[in-house]
């Protein structure tokens, strides 16, 4: 009786130490990369060498076979590095970062933008702006602004 639990608990061990789902990937160092808006895709299915992601746990590159992981994204730059070894810059102001077992990311933002299409000069009198309603008597007032300031201070380190 011993003996055969002791051979169960070990098969059973055996078959959870196995990573399995990384076998099933055609080509082990590409990676399929998807960023959706609601109203676009931006990126749909791309095979890519690596993405890097502002996750709110820090920052994140994710290549080919990464482990299966949902992270947070706050604002930032999500950069993805094709295979010629060109890059592709977004500049998304949150959202979500699935990696599924088959070597897919998929991101999902509600706006992303390339760092290129803002001007510094009204980042930094937004940013004025909103840093002055920090300090207001309306908590709605104050609790938008903080977001604003965190948006706009992750664009103006990356407005070109």
């Amino acid at each position: 009786m011993f003996r055969q639990s002791l051979r169960t608990v070990s098969r059973s061990a055996r078959l959870v130490q196995r990573r399995t789902y990384a076998e099933a990937v055609s080509n082990p160092d590409i990676l399929k990369v998807s960023l959706a808006l609601p109203h676009e895709t931006l990126v749909n299915a791309q095979e890519v060498t690596q993405v890097n992601i502002p996750a709110v746990s820090g920052e994140m590159g994710i290549l080919a076979n990464h482990v299966p992981v949902v992270e947070q994204l706050k604002p930032g730059i999500v950069e993805i590095i094709e295979s010629s070894g060109t890059t592709k810059q977004f500049f998304v102001n949150g959202g979500f970062a699935t990696v599924q077992p088959d070597s897919k990311l998929n991101i999902t933002a509600i706006e992303a933008f390339t760092p290129d299409s803002f001007s510094p000069e009204a980042i930094k009198s937004q940013l004025t702006e909103a840093q002055k309603n920090l300090s207001s008597a309306d908590e709605a007032v104050a609790a938008e602004a903080a977001i604003e300031v965190e948006v706009l201070e992750a664009l103006a380190a990356v407005a070109k």
